[in-house]
């Protein structure tokens, strides 16, 4: 359950850089990179801090 909440956050966030970055400014493509390069990052030292959150949330 927490894989698919994680990737439905990552997902979302992305749409929503691309489109703001669209509709109001180029430099909401940061947050589409930050949210690439917290992927990569939890993929490769296995930490992803949105996992605890939902950890703390009680989400199994």
């Amino acid at each position: 359950m927490k894989e698919r909440i994680i990737r439905a956050v990552a997902g979302t966030m992305v749409l929503i850089s691309i489109t703001l970055a669209a509709t109001v400014h180029i430099n909401w493509l940061f947050l589409a990179g930050f949210v690439g390069l917290n992927l990569l990052q939890s993929s490769v030292t296995k930490f992803c801090p949105l996992e605890m959150i939902l950890k703390k949330a009680g989400v199994k």
